[in-house]
């Protein structure tokens, strides 16, 4: 994430400038704060609505002479039309003044894609052409009085216009060192020589056969029978549908897959016991007091016994998983320094909190920060333990420990577009013992393998790349490059990734990048697939597109979970959803945006978390699971019912989606067959 945060009512240096997002309103010294919307600003100073007569909207715009439903800009002409709002059917304003349109008509309006386009159409500047030439026209006022020197740290972390160079030459599908790790056993099995050389896929029920005979099983045919599970990906349709009220940010399975958390924007994480992958159970609900925008991370401890959650402000929660303790949750203040005591009231925030995540040992949480930070705390001590500052440059978006039976190894992901690992044995400098390079735009998500060595990361530059730490770049190295060479002005949250911005990195250093998914909109998490169900044979991702992307090692496409078809016209469109989309286009069309999905890790089922439903403006978890390509299930629930955050079902919402008036949707579908490698050592790749 990008944002501007006072420093003594000054902004400090090294912060991103010119882009506003509502998490970005940060709360002065011990300020109370509440949820921030543009489109939920409907209170004045006053009290009264916040509305704004279009005469002055326009005289604000330096327009005078206007009509009060039309005004023109040059030769574009704008005219305030809209299906659910008549004008000429308005009552007058205040002694008959102008008529006057809400805050929320109005951002409808304004904040829309398609105006920008049609501005950008005849002539107008782009935000990021301005940027541009405000940038040019500063640094040819300052030439004269300041030097290169000088002049560069003021800008170094603005986000800029693409640097010219050649076009990006996109890395081989199927991806060679990708086949290599399939092949020697580090990533799943390969199918038996003689299913390779008949090009044949055999069915569970051979499969089945094969290994409880136990027959000529030998080697690579015998790993192949002991991890059967690889190929069950868990389909489209979905088993059940759970909603929330606002956007769902996370949410993920325990290590033993017995508990699962779903945190949203309304500041809760709920749990639900998933003992029985196939038979959720609601747990328990914990909130966020004071929170700011949204519940960005939450993570359990190893022993299932207590979750940790964050929201954009330097205090977490801990709170016990335990339903029959209703508990405050404690208060772990990440900043405060070590040997002070927590003195300012749980509205203060000096930084907010992007990510975290537990040890293996549970002792410790590690933090990534809008301060460009990586702070570790101890959780038994309630101390910040280690702060580690100044190395990168941005926001850091993800973090994650390398190794599961370790604290030492750690991996930090930021909109810097690098990677840092650390090493917290020999960091006598606070330096860090190297790098990943290669992104060509912010980091929005790190997974570790959990073995000390692999990595997987998503970027904004659309691609999901995976990482060995024996081929990291060393921290002398980095020193001489600057990883914002590539970074743009390209705002994920609003816009397209255009083409003609990618470019190759001249150091990447990663084994292989996959491409595919959209990382839009938010901060999209990627992961590796669980050794038990899976043997380790995927990475997956979410999307903005509303599918969950499963790739090969080598690169090439497994399979895709459609989650939008699965949940389209799931519940009906609500009076206030104007007021809470995200999207505030006119059309208001059902959308959806995969941000995190889990793989349970003994079971084919698979958890997607989401925004969802018209115009972006809600969540939900949808549970899939691998059903062998059945053209349809006779158990009972029926596949795909609604249910809310208790798991109690939801009529209302069933019958609405039976008789959708948008047209009656499709039966969800179940997962497609996608085009398939059969990969051979000694022969060219062949599709079947």
């Amino acid at each position: 994430m990008s944002s501007r945060m006072p420093n003594n009512g000054e902004e400090s240096a090294g912060e991103s400038e010119g882009i506003w997002h509502p998490a970005h309103e940060w709360l002065e010294e011990d300020e109370l704060d509440t949820d921030y919307h543009p489109a939920q600003e409907s209170e004045g100073d006053d009290g009264s609505e916040g509305d704004l007569p279009i005469e002055d909207a326009a005289i604000g715009m330096g327009y005078t002479d206007v009509d009060p439903t039309h005004f023109n800009i040059g030769n574009i002409a704008i005219e305030f039309t809209s299906d659910d709002f008549d004008m000429s059917e308005q009552p007058p304003g205040p002694d008959g003044g102008p008529i006057r349109l809400s805050a929320t008509q109005l951002f409808e309006i304004l904040a829309s894609s398609g105006l920008q386009q049609i501005l950008h159409a005849n002539g107008w500047p782009t935000a990021q052409e301005e940027e541009q030439e405000r940038l040019a026209a500063e640094q040819e006022d300052n030439d004269e009085d300041e030097s290169d020197e000088d002049f560069l740290p003021s800008y170094r972390n603005r986000l800029r216009a693409r640097q010219p160079g050649a076009v990006a030459e996109l890395p081989p599908v199927p991806n060679p060192k990708g086949k290599t790790l399939m092949n020697d056993g580090h990533f799943g099995t390969n199918q038996s020589y003689i299913d390779r050389l008949k090009q044949r896929k055999k069915g569970w029920a051979s499969n089945l056969m094969w290994r409880e005979l136990g027959i000529d099983t030998q080697g690579a045919q015998k790993r192949a029978d002991q991890s059967m599970l690889q190929g069950f990906i868990p389909a489209s349709v979905a088993d059940r549908i759970i909603h929330y009220d606002s956007r769902s940010y996370s949410g993920q399975f325990s290590d033993d897959g017995n508990f699962f958390f779903c945190c949203a924007q309304d500041f809760k994480v709920r749990m639900y016991d998933t003992s029985n992958p196939y038979d959720w159970k609601y747990y328990k609900t914990v909130d966020y007091p004071f929170g700011q925008w949204t519940i960005t991370d939450a993570t359990l401890s190893p022993d299932n016994r207590f979750l940790v959650y964050s929201s954009i402000r330097s205090q977490v929660y801990m709170a016990t998983t335990d339903p029959e303790d209703d508990s405050d949750p404690t208060v772990l203040d990440l900043s405060t320094p070590p040997g002070q005591i927590r003195h300012r009231s749980l509205g203060s925030s000096h930084f907010g909190v992007w990510s975290l995540r537990f040890s293996g040992d549970g002792r410790e949480v590690v933090a990534g920060t809008s301060e460009n930070s990586v702070i570790v705390y101890d959780i038994e001590t309630k101390q910040r333990v280690l702060n580690l500052r100044d190395r990168h440059q941005h926001h850091v978006n993800a973090v994650c420990y390398g190794d599961t039976s370790s604290p030492h190894i750690l991996y930090s992901g930021s909109d810097d577009t690098t990677i840092r690992v650390w090493d917290r044995r020999s960091m006598g400098d606070g330096r860090e013992a190297g790098a990943f390079m290669g992104h060509t735009e912010g980091l929005t998500y790190v997974d570790s393998k959990g073995d000390g060595r692999y990595v997987l990361s998503n970027s904004k530059d659309q691609t999901m790349k995976l990482w060995d730490l024996r081929k990291m770049m060393t921290s002398a190295d980095v020193e001489n490059l600057d990883p914002l060479e590539y970074t743009t002005a390209f705002d994920y949250r609003f816009e397209p990734y255009p083409e003609e911005y990618r470019r190759s990195a001249k150091n990447d250093c990663s084994v292989v990048t996959f491409r595919g998914h959209r990382v839009l909109k938010t901060l999209i998490r990627c992961h590796f697939s669980p050794p038990g169900s899976t043997n380790s044979r995927y990475v997956y991702s979410g999307s903005e597109d509303g599918k969950i992307y499963v790739y090969n090692m080598d690169a090439t496409l497994a399979d895709t979970i459609d989650v939008g078809q699965a949940t389209m016209y799931s519940r009906p469109r609500e009076p206030d959803t104007y007021a809470s989309a995200y999207e505030m286009s006119g059309e208001m069309l059902w959308r959806t945006c995969v941000r995190d999905a889990s793989w349970h890790p003994n079971a084919p089922v698979l958890a997607a978390t989401a925004w969802n439903g018209w115009g972006l403006s809600t969540g939900t978890c949808t549970v899939h699971s691998w059903n062998d390509g059945a053209a349809k299930d006779e158990g009972d629930p029926p596949l795909s019912w609604s249910y809310d955050e208790k798991l109690r079902p939801i009529p209302a919402f069933n019958d609405y989606r039976a008789n959708a008036p948008y047209g009656h949707p499709r039966r969800p579908l179940r997962s497609r067959p996608v085009r398939r490698w059969v990969i051979d050592e000694e022969a060219e790749d062949t599709i079947w």
